[in-house]
């Protein structure tokens, strides 16, 4: 579990600033679960240059709550989850300084979209929150505003999960403990698995992924597995103890992404099948098939060019799609193209999506 975080300050000497605005949203990698924002008075001016950036002045605080009358449910909402801001050093030094100042020892595992945007979207020229969601078509509103930047964020961190073919993202945030644990959790890992289509992944208490699995319901797959009898099964569950999932909304992108993952990461408990190769072409060279997203508001996409798959992604504007150059910086690719063609020429004989794009 997540929790996003953007905060405004009054600027002024290192850590002698005062929080003026706080946005923090719970993301479970799929949606919002929770939010709290609120404009924060810091007891002390705010730095001219603040009040140019951000339009937060003294005038509008008075009134808004002190730090300590927030403290409490800042804990509540941040509890057990890991902490993302694009530079989080600076948003998690700011949080810990304010507790401190209260006598409260405030620490949470912390994810920075800033390095993780370096190692996933190399080679731009600026990793600016601003100049970054311009280059991937992210819309921010209220750029400068805590809530305006951190739901800028979480559309940052939901591309982020997305090219993460390797699961660092995932792996840092599984919690270490002792596999043995495992039987008075089941319950509770599939309490909190959701109904809908995507790609699963069994961990064990390091982080390693033991098995990969996909369906139209998370949920019920995983208790498919969960009351299989066989030895082999019986070992997977004793060292399972923990499960994350991707959403991909289309049921074709949970295909591609189950058989990228299971070459990516070669788990131990998955069959090792031998993919048979056709290399069957498309019947149009260029084109861009685009089916249901992880929610309402979203399409999933999938790129053909040169009668070859390139990748998928996900977006939420027309823009995103339209523009070619947009379009492939929200692609995912992988090194399993070769065996995508047939999948996807397979998938689209036997199964409607929403729309073909020839271009």
């Amino acid at each position: 579990m997540y929790v996003i975080i953007d905060i405004e300050t009054t600027g002024g000497r290192y850590n002698e600033e005062g929080i003026t605005e706080i946005a923090i949203h719970k993301f479970d990698g799929n949606v919002i679960i929770d939010s709290f924002i609120s404009l924060i008075n810091p007891e002390k001016e705010i730095q001219p240059f603040v009040v140019n950036l951000t339009g937060i002045n003294n005038k509008m605080l008075r009134n808004a709550p002190k730090f300590y009358e927030v403290a409490k449910r800042i804990v509540e909402i941040t509890k057990d989850c890991t902490l993302v801001a694009h530079n989080a050093s600076f948003d998690y030094r700011i949080l810990r300084t304010e507790f401190r100042r209260l006598g409260f020892n405030f620490e949470a595992p912390t994810l920075c979209t800033i390095e993780l945007s370096k190692k996933l979207i190399p080679g731009l020229d600026s990793y600016s929150l601003g100049k970054l969601c311009r280059k991937i078509g992210i819309p921010v509103s209220d750029r400068h505003r805590a809530n305006g930047d951190a739901l800028a964020t979480i559309k940052l961190l939901e591309i982020l999960l997305q090219k993460d073919t390797e699961k660092i993202i995932a792996k840092s945030t599984i919690k270490f403990g002792n596999k043995r644990d495992l039987s008075k959790k089941l319950l509770t890992i599939l309490d909190e698995l959701p109904i809908k289509t995507g790609v699963f992944y069994f961990h064990r208490y390091n982080g390693d992924i033991l098995y990969i699995g996909k369906g139209k319901s998370i949920k019920r797959i995983v208790n498919q597995v969960f009351l299989r009898t066989s030895k082999k099964a019986r070992v997977l569950l004793k060292e399972l103890v923990s499960v994350t999932c991707d959403i991909t909304g289309s049921e074709l992108i949970a295909h591609i992404k189950y058989q990228e993952e299971i070459k990516a990461q070669n788990p131990k408990f998955n069959r090792n099948k031998k993919v048979k190769m056709l290399y069957t072409n498309f019947s149009n060279n260029n084109m861009i098939l685009i089916d249901k997203g992880r929610n309402t508001s979203e399409k999933s996409v999938i790129l053909i060019e040169n009668n070859k798959y390139i990748g998928y992604g996900f977006a939420d504007l027309s823009y995103q799609i339209n523009n070619l150059d947009i379009l492939k910086s929200l692609i995912t690719s992988t090194n399993a193209l070769d065996i995508q063609n047939n999948t996807i020429i397979k998938y689209l004989k036997n199964n409607p999506i929403e729309k073909i794009i020839h271009f």
